[in-house]
Protein backbone atom coordinates (compact mmCIF):
# COMPACT_ATOMS: atom_id res chain seq x y z
CA UNK A 1 0.00 0.00 0.00
CA UNK A 2 2.74 2.45 0.98
CA UNK A 3 4.66 1.79 -2.23
CA UNK A 4 1.58 2.55 -4.33
CA UNK A 5 1.00 5.82 -2.47
CA UNK A 6 4.64 6.83 -2.94
CA UNK A 7 4.39 6.07 -6.66
CA UNK A 8 0.91 7.29 -7.62
CA UNK A 9 0.15 10.23 -5.30
CA UNK A 10 3.01 12.38 -6.72
CA UNK A 11 1.78 11.71 -10.26
CA UNK A 12 -1.76 12.73 -9.32
CA UNK A 13 -0.60 15.93 -7.60
CA UNK A 14 1.66 16.84 -10.54
CA UNK A 15 -1.25 16.31 -12.93
CA UNK A 16 -3.37 18.70 -10.85
CA UNK A 17 -0.64 21.31 -11.12
CA UNK A 18 1.07 21.34 -7.72
CA UNK A 19 4.69 22.56 -7.70
CA UNK A 20 7.15 19.72 -7.24
CA UNK A 21 8.36 20.63 -3.74
CA UNK A 22 4.74 20.54 -2.49
CA UNK A 23 4.16 17.25 -4.30
CA UNK A 24 7.12 15.64 -2.53
CA UNK A 25 6.28 17.20 0.83
CA UNK A 26 2.57 16.34 0.71
CA UNK A 27 3.29 12.74 -0.29
CA UNK A 28 5.82 12.40 2.52
CA UNK A 29 3.42 13.87 5.09
CA UNK A 30 0.61 11.50 4.05
CA UNK A 31 2.89 8.46 4.26
CA UNK A 32 4.38 9.50 7.61
CA UNK A 33 1.00 10.36 9.12
CA UNK A 34 -1.03 7.35 7.99
CA UNK A 35 1.16 4.56 6.63
CA UNK A 36 4.75 4.54 7.87
CA UNK A 37 5.65 3.13 11.26
CA UNK A 38 8.05 5.96 12.10
CA UNK A 39 7.66 8.98 14.40
CA UNK A 40 6.36 12.20 12.89
CA UNK A 41 9.49 14.00 14.07
CA UNK A 42 11.35 12.16 11.32
CA UNK A 43 9.99 14.71 8.84
CA UNK A 44 11.95 17.70 10.03
CA UNK A 45 14.94 15.60 11.08
CA UNK A 46 15.39 14.17 7.58
CA UNK A 47 14.74 17.56 5.96
CA UNK A 48 17.46 19.11 8.09
CA UNK A 49 19.93 16.29 7.49
CA UNK A 50 19.33 16.60 3.72
CA UNK A 51 20.52 20.21 3.90
CA UNK A 52 23.24 19.68 6.50
CA UNK A 53 25.89 18.80 3.91
CA UNK A 54 29.05 20.81 3.43
CA UNK A 55 29.12 20.34 -0.34
CA UNK A 56 25.79 22.17 -0.74
CA UNK A 57 27.44 25.40 0.38
CA UNK A 58 28.94 25.58 -3.10
CA UNK A 59 25.52 26.04 -4.71
CA UNK A 60 24.76 29.65 -3.64
CA UNK A 61 28.35 30.75 -4.16
CA UNK A 62 28.59 29.45 -7.73
CA UNK A 63 25.18 30.95 -8.55
CA UNK A 64 26.32 34.31 -7.13
CA UNK A 65 29.64 34.23 -8.98
CA UNK A 66 27.93 33.37 -12.27
CA UNK A 67 25.38 36.16 -11.83
CA UNK A 68 28.08 38.73 -11.12
CA UNK A 69 30.19 37.70 -14.10
CA UNK A 70 27.21 37.56 -16.42
CA UNK A 71 26.22 41.14 -15.59
CA UNK A 72 29.61 42.67 -14.91
CA UNK A 73 31.21 42.78 -18.34
CA UNK A 74 32.90 39.39 -18.22
CA UNK A 75 30.75 37.86 -20.96
CA UNK A 76 31.29 40.68 -23.48
CA UNK A 77 35.07 40.38 -23.05
CA UNK A 78 34.83 36.63 -23.57
CA UNK A 79 32.84 37.22 -26.77
CA UNK A 80 35.58 39.49 -28.10
CA UNK A 81 38.30 37.01 -27.14
CA UNK A 82 36.58 34.04 -28.81
CA UNK A 83 35.79 36.16 -31.88
CA UNK A 84 39.45 37.13 -32.23
CA UNK A 85 40.38 33.46 -32.62
CA UNK A 86 37.70 32.25 -35.05
CA UNK A 87 36.52 35.32 -36.97
CA UNK A 88 38.00 34.05 -40.24
CA UNK A 89 36.20 30.70 -40.38
CA UNK A 90 32.92 29.96 -42.14
CA UNK A 91 30.00 30.52 -39.74
CA UNK A 92 32.17 32.53 -37.39
CA UNK A 93 29.31 34.29 -35.57
CA UNK A 94 27.45 31.10 -34.54
CA UNK A 95 30.78 29.53 -33.58
CA UNK A 96 31.57 32.61 -31.48
CA UNK A 97 28.26 32.20 -29.64
CA UNK A 98 28.93 28.51 -29.02
CA UNK A 99 32.55 29.05 -27.98
CA UNK A 100 31.61 31.86 -25.60
CA UNK A 101 28.95 29.63 -24.01
CA UNK A 102 31.55 26.89 -23.45
CA UNK A 103 34.02 29.30 -21.83
CA UNK A 104 31.30 31.00 -19.76
CA UNK A 105 30.15 27.56 -18.58
CA UNK A 106 33.50 27.23 -16.81
CA UNK A 107 32.58 30.30 -14.76
CA UNK A 108 28.85 29.95 -14.17
CA UNK A 109 27.02 27.08 -12.51
CA UNK A 110 23.64 27.88 -14.09
CA UNK A 111 22.38 27.06 -17.59
CA UNK A 112 19.87 29.90 -17.41
CA UNK A 113 22.64 32.38 -16.56
CA UNK A 114 24.65 31.23 -19.57
CA UNK A 115 21.69 31.64 -21.94
CA UNK A 116 20.94 35.10 -20.55
CA UNK A 117 24.55 36.33 -20.49
CA UNK A 118 25.68 35.02 -23.88
CA UNK A 119 22.32 35.40 -25.60
CA UNK A 120 21.89 39.04 -24.65
CA UNK A 121 25.23 39.83 -26.31
CA UNK A 122 25.21 37.66 -29.43
CA UNK A 123 21.57 37.23 -30.50
CA UNK A 124 21.36 40.70 -32.08
CA UNK A 125 24.66 40.14 -33.90
CA UNK A 126 23.39 36.85 -35.33
CA UNK A 127 20.19 38.49 -36.56
CA UNK A 128 22.10 41.40 -38.12
CA UNK A 129 24.27 38.89 -39.98
CA UNK A 130 21.17 37.35 -41.56
CA UNK A 131 20.60 34.29 -39.37
CA UNK A 132 16.90 33.73 -38.81
CA UNK A 133 15.15 33.82 -35.44
CA UNK A 134 14.71 30.06 -35.25
CA UNK A 135 18.37 29.19 -35.77
CA UNK A 136 19.71 32.02 -33.59
CA UNK A 137 17.45 31.31 -30.63
CA UNK A 138 17.83 27.53 -30.98
CA UNK A 139 21.62 27.81 -30.94
CA UNK A 140 21.82 30.06 -27.88
CA UNK A 141 19.17 28.22 -25.86
CA UNK A 142 20.81 24.85 -26.59
CA UNK A 143 24.36 26.05 -25.95
CA UNK A 144 23.39 26.99 -22.39
CA UNK A 145 22.93 23.29 -21.59
CA UNK A 146 26.69 22.75 -21.87
CA UNK A 147 26.91 24.60 -18.54
CA UNK A 148 25.56 21.53 -16.73
CA UNK A 149 28.54 19.44 -17.88
CA UNK A 150 31.47 21.86 -17.85
CA UNK A 151 32.54 22.44 -14.23
CA UNK A 152 31.61 24.06 -11.96
CA UNK A 153 28.25 22.32 -12.34
CA UNK A 154 25.44 22.57 -9.80
CA UNK A 155 24.00 19.38 -11.29
CA UNK A 156 27.16 17.46 -10.38
CA UNK A 157 27.17 18.97 -6.88
CA UNK A 158 23.60 17.75 -6.30
CA UNK A 159 24.27 14.32 -7.82
CA UNK A 160 27.50 13.91 -5.85
CA UNK A 161 25.66 14.79 -2.65
CA UNK A 162 22.75 12.43 -3.36
CA UNK A 163 24.91 9.54 -4.59
CA UNK A 164 27.76 10.12 -2.10
CA UNK A 165 30.21 10.36 -5.00
CA UNK A 166 33.30 12.56 -5.27
CA UNK A 167 32.35 15.97 -6.66
CA UNK A 168 35.94 16.59 -7.76
CA UNK A 169 35.81 13.42 -9.90
CA UNK A 170 32.41 14.40 -11.30
CA UNK A 171 33.71 17.84 -12.25
CA UNK A 172 36.64 16.25 -14.10
CA UNK A 173 34.46 13.59 -15.72
CA UNK A 174 32.11 16.19 -17.18
CA UNK A 175 34.74 18.14 -19.14
CA UNK A 176 35.16 15.84 -22.17
CA UNK A 177 31.41 15.00 -22.47
CA UNK A 178 30.70 18.74 -22.36
CA UNK A 179 33.15 19.28 -25.21
CA UNK A 180 31.64 16.32 -27.10
CA UNK A 181 28.21 17.96 -26.84
CA UNK A 182 29.71 21.24 -28.08
CA UNK A 183 31.40 19.39 -30.96
CA UNK A 184 28.11 17.91 -32.16
CA UNK A 185 26.49 21.34 -31.98
CA UNK A 186 29.46 22.70 -33.95
CA UNK A 187 29.00 20.03 -36.62
CA UNK A 188 25.41 21.12 -37.18
CA UNK A 189 26.42 24.80 -37.17
CA UNK A 190 29.04 24.14 -39.85
CA UNK A 191 26.56 22.20 -41.99
CA UNK A 192 24.06 25.04 -41.63
CA UNK A 193 26.72 27.61 -42.57
CA UNK A 194 27.66 25.58 -45.66
CA UNK A 195 24.03 25.40 -46.73
CA UNK A 196 23.70 29.17 -46.38
CA UNK A 197 26.92 29.78 -48.28
CA UNK A 198 28.43 31.70 -45.36
CA UNK A 199 31.82 33.28 -45.68
CA UNK A 200 34.27 33.96 -42.90
CA UNK A 201 34.74 37.38 -41.37
CA UNK A 202 37.98 39.28 -40.92
CA UNK A 203 40.99 36.94 -40.99
CA UNK A 204 42.78 36.06 -37.78
CA UNK A 205 45.43 38.55 -36.72
CA UNK A 206 47.81 38.14 -33.84
CA UNK A 207 47.41 41.83 -33.00
CA UNK A 208 43.65 41.55 -32.42
CA UNK A 209 44.06 38.29 -30.52
CA UNK A 210 46.62 39.84 -28.18
CA UNK A 211 44.48 42.95 -27.72
CA UNK A 212 41.40 40.84 -26.92
CA UNK A 213 43.43 38.68 -24.54
CA UNK A 214 44.84 41.72 -22.77
CA UNK A 215 41.38 43.30 -22.43
CA UNK A 216 39.81 40.09 -21.16
CA UNK A 217 42.67 38.53 -19.20
CA UNK A 218 40.81 38.74 -15.88
CA UNK A 219 37.76 37.06 -17.42
CA UNK A 220 39.82 34.39 -19.17
CA UNK A 221 41.74 33.65 -15.97
CA UNK A 222 38.59 33.02 -13.90
CA UNK A 223 37.98 29.36 -14.87
CA UNK A 224 41.73 28.65 -14.86
CA UNK A 225 42.06 30.08 -11.37
CA UNK A 226 39.00 28.34 -9.90
CA UNK A 227 39.28 24.91 -11.56
CA UNK A 228 43.07 24.91 -11.40
CA UNK A 229 42.86 25.47 -7.67
CA UNK A 230 40.52 22.49 -7.28
CA UNK A 231 42.64 20.04 -9.28
CA UNK A 232 45.90 21.30 -7.81
CA UNK A 233 44.49 20.42 -4.39
CA UNK A 234 44.65 24.01 -3.16
CA UNK A 235 40.97 24.11 -2.24
CA UNK A 236 37.86 21.91 -2.33
CA UNK A 237 34.92 22.56 -4.69
CA UNK A 238 33.04 24.27 -1.86
CA UNK A 239 36.00 26.49 -1.03
CA UNK A 240 36.46 27.15 -4.76
CA UNK A 241 32.91 28.49 -4.90
CA UNK A 242 33.73 31.03 -2.21
CA UNK A 243 36.95 31.96 -3.98
CA UNK A 244 35.00 32.42 -7.23
CA UNK A 245 32.68 34.89 -5.51
CA UNK A 246 35.57 36.95 -4.14
CA UNK A 247 37.29 36.88 -7.53
CA UNK A 248 34.06 37.94 -9.28
CA UNK A 249 33.50 40.85 -6.89
CA UNK A 250 37.07 42.04 -7.40
CA UNK A 251 37.01 42.00 -11.21
CA UNK A 252 33.50 43.42 -11.75
CA UNK A 253 33.64 45.89 -8.88
CA UNK A 254 37.28 47.00 -8.75
CA UNK A 255 38.95 46.05 -12.05
CA UNK A 256 36.17 46.62 -14.61
CA UNK A 257 34.15 48.91 -12.30
CA UNK A 258 30.90 47.98 -14.06
CA UNK A 259 28.96 46.99 -10.94
CA UNK A 260 28.61 49.07 -7.80
CA UNK A 261 27.62 47.99 -4.27
CA UNK A 262 23.91 48.26 -5.13
CA UNK A 263 24.18 45.97 -8.18
CA UNK A 264 26.30 43.48 -6.25
CA UNK A 265 23.70 43.44 -3.45
CA UNK A 266 20.93 42.86 -6.03
CA UNK A 267 22.92 39.96 -7.49
CA UNK A 268 23.30 38.51 -3.99
CA UNK A 269 19.55 38.84 -3.42
CA UNK A 270 18.75 37.05 -6.68
CA UNK A 271 21.20 34.31 -5.80
CA UNK A 272 19.67 33.87 -2.35
CA UNK A 273 16.20 33.57 -3.88
CA UNK A 274 17.29 30.95 -6.42
CA UNK A 275 19.25 29.06 -3.74
CA UNK A 276 16.19 29.01 -1.48
CA UNK A 277 14.15 27.50 -4.31
CA UNK A 278 16.75 24.78 -4.85
CA UNK A 279 17.19 24.02 -1.15
CA UNK A 280 13.45 23.70 -0.51
CA UNK A 281 13.42 21.03 -3.22
CA UNK A 282 16.53 19.41 -1.69
CA UNK A 283 14.84 19.18 1.72
CA UNK A 284 11.52 17.83 0.41
CA UNK A 285 13.22 15.40 -1.98
CA UNK A 286 15.38 14.21 0.91
CA UNK A 287 12.33 13.07 2.88
CA UNK A 288 10.70 11.47 -0.15
CA UNK A 289 13.90 9.63 -1.13
CA UNK A 290 14.36 8.45 2.46
CA UNK A 291 10.85 6.99 2.49
CA UNK A 292 11.50 5.26 -0.83
CA UNK A 293 14.70 3.78 0.59
CA UNK A 294 13.27 2.50 3.88
CA UNK A 295 10.45 0.84 1.96
CA UNK A 296 12.93 -0.87 -0.37
CA UNK A 297 11.96 0.87 -3.62
CA UNK A 298 15.50 1.18 -5.06
CA UNK A 299 16.33 -2.42 -4.23
CA UNK A 300 13.01 -3.68 -5.62
CA UNK A 301 13.49 -1.71 -8.83
CA UNK A 302 17.04 -3.01 -9.26
CA UNK A 303 15.83 -6.58 -8.67
CA UNK A 304 13.04 -6.15 -11.22
CA UNK A 305 15.52 -4.93 -13.83
CA UNK A 306 17.82 -7.86 -13.07
CA UNK A 307 14.93 -10.32 -13.47
CA UNK A 308 14.26 -8.99 -16.97
CA UNK A 309 17.70 -10.29 -17.99
CA UNK A 310 18.32 -7.28 -20.21
CA UNK A 311 21.87 -6.65 -21.44
CA UNK A 312 23.55 -3.57 -19.90
CA UNK A 313 23.26 -1.56 -23.13
CA UNK A 314 19.49 -2.07 -23.16
CA UNK A 315 19.19 -1.02 -19.51
CA UNK A 316 21.17 2.15 -20.24
CA UNK A 317 19.02 2.84 -23.29
CA UNK A 318 15.87 2.47 -21.18
CA UNK A 319 17.29 4.79 -18.50
CA UNK A 320 18.21 7.37 -21.14
CA UNK A 321 14.70 7.33 -22.57
CA UNK A 322 13.22 7.70 -19.08
CA UNK A 323 15.52 10.59 -18.21
CA UNK A 324 14.89 12.40 -21.49
CA UNK A 325 11.14 12.22 -20.85
CA UNK A 326 11.52 13.35 -17.23
CA UNK A 327 13.75 16.22 -18.32
CA UNK A 328 11.00 17.52 -20.60
CA UNK A 329 8.72 18.16 -17.64
CA UNK A 330 10.78 18.54 -14.44
CA UNK A 331 13.69 20.81 -13.58
CA UNK A 332 17.20 19.41 -13.32
CA UNK A 333 17.64 19.77 -9.55
CA UNK A 334 14.38 18.01 -8.70
CA UNK A 335 15.01 15.20 -11.17
CA UNK A 336 18.51 14.54 -9.85
CA UNK A 337 17.43 14.46 -6.22
CA UNK A 338 14.44 12.18 -6.79
CA UNK A 339 15.90 9.80 -9.38
CA UNK A 340 19.47 9.35 -8.13
CA UNK A 341 18.54 7.07 -5.19
CA UNK A 342 16.40 4.97 -7.54
CA UNK A 343 18.74 4.67 -10.50
CA UNK A 344 22.23 4.46 -8.97
CA UNK A 345 21.60 0.93 -7.55
CA UNK A 346 20.53 -0.18 -11.04
CA UNK A 347 23.65 1.33 -12.58
CA UNK A 348 25.86 -0.44 -10.05
CA UNK A 349 24.02 -3.70 -10.68
CA UNK A 350 24.95 -3.63 -14.39
CA UNK A 351 28.52 -2.54 -13.69
CA UNK A 352 28.34 1.16 -14.57
CA UNK A 353 30.73 3.38 -12.62
CA UNK A 354 28.77 5.86 -10.41
CA UNK A 355 30.85 8.76 -11.76
CA UNK A 356 30.11 7.81 -15.37
CA UNK A 357 26.46 7.30 -14.52
CA UNK A 358 26.40 10.77 -12.97
CA UNK A 359 27.59 12.19 -16.28
CA UNK A 360 24.90 10.22 -18.15
CA UNK A 361 22.17 11.40 -15.79
CA UNK A 362 23.22 15.05 -15.83
CA UNK A 363 23.69 15.05 -19.61
CA UNK A 364 20.18 13.66 -20.12
CA UNK A 365 18.68 16.32 -17.89
CA UNK A 366 20.80 18.99 -19.59
CA UNK A 367 19.05 18.11 -22.84
CA UNK A 368 15.80 18.54 -20.95
CA UNK A 369 16.67 22.18 -20.23
CA UNK A 370 16.12 23.03 -23.91
CA UNK A 371 13.47 20.42 -24.76
CA UNK A 372 9.83 21.54 -25.09
CA UNK A 373 7.50 22.05 -23.40
CA UNK A 374 9.03 23.03 -20.04
CA UNK A 375 12.79 23.36 -20.58
CA UNK A 376 14.00 26.21 -18.35
CA UNK A 377 16.33 27.56 -21.04
CA UNK A 378 13.37 27.99 -23.38
CA UNK A 379 11.62 30.30 -20.91
CA UNK A 380 14.82 32.29 -20.41
CA UNK A 381 15.25 32.54 -24.18
CA UNK A 382 11.68 33.77 -24.61
CA UNK A 383 12.35 36.55 -22.10
CA UNK A 384 15.78 37.53 -23.48
CA UNK A 385 14.93 37.35 -27.20
CA UNK A 386 11.27 38.38 -27.01
CA UNK A 387 10.14 35.43 -29.14
CA UNK A 388 7.06 33.18 -28.86
CA UNK A 389 7.45 29.46 -28.27
CA UNK A 390 6.11 28.74 -31.77
CA UNK A 391 9.20 30.44 -33.23
CA UNK A 392 11.71 28.91 -30.82
CA UNK A 393 10.57 25.26 -30.92
CA UNK A 394 11.45 24.50 -34.59
CA UNK A 395 14.93 25.95 -34.15
CA UNK A 396 15.61 23.59 -31.25
CA UNK A 397 14.87 20.36 -33.15
CA UNK A 398 18.27 19.93 -34.90
CA UNK A 399 20.13 20.79 -31.70
CA UNK A 400 18.07 18.28 -29.71
CA UNK A 401 18.84 15.63 -32.34
CA UNK A 402 22.56 16.49 -32.21
CA UNK A 403 22.52 16.32 -28.41
CA UNK A 404 20.86 12.89 -28.39
CA UNK A 405 23.54 11.52 -30.72
CA UNK A 406 26.21 13.01 -28.45
CA UNK A 407 24.46 11.42 -25.46
CA UNK A 408 24.63 8.02 -27.13
CA UNK A 409 28.36 8.41 -27.72
CA UNK A 410 29.02 9.47 -24.12
CA UNK A 411 26.79 6.71 -22.70
CA UNK A 412 28.47 3.85 -24.54
CA UNK A 413 32.05 5.15 -24.49
CA UNK A 414 32.70 5.46 -20.74
CA UNK A 415 36.34 6.41 -21.26
CA UNK A 416 35.15 9.83 -22.40
CA UNK A 417 34.07 10.38 -18.80
CA UNK A 418 36.50 8.21 -16.88
CA UNK A 419 39.71 8.52 -18.91
CA UNK A 420 40.62 11.87 -17.39
CA UNK A 421 40.30 10.52 -13.84
CA UNK A 422 43.57 8.59 -14.08
CA UNK A 423 45.39 11.93 -14.07
CA UNK A 424 43.80 12.99 -10.77
CA UNK A 425 45.78 10.44 -8.79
Amino acid sequence: MTAWVLALLPLALLAIGFPLFLVLLATSVVVLAFLADVPATALHQVMFSSLDKYALLAVPFFIFAGDLMGRGGVSKRLVRWVTSMISGIRGNLPFTSLGTAVVFSAISGSTAATVAAVGSLTYARLREAGYNERFSSGLLISAGAIDNLIPPSIGFILYGTAAETSIVKLFAAGIVPGLVLAAFFAAYIYAYALRRGDRGGAPFTIAEFLAATRAGIWSIAAPIFVLGGIYAGIFSPTEAAGVACVYAIIIVGLVYRELGPREIFEAASRSMYLTAQIFVIVACAGVYSWLLTIHGAPQALAASIENLRLPPWAVLLSINILLLIVGMFLDTASSILVLTPLLVPIAKEIGVDPVHFGVILVMNLSIGTFTPPFGINIFVGQAVFGLPASTIYPGLVPFIASAIVALGVVTYVPQLSLGILRYLG
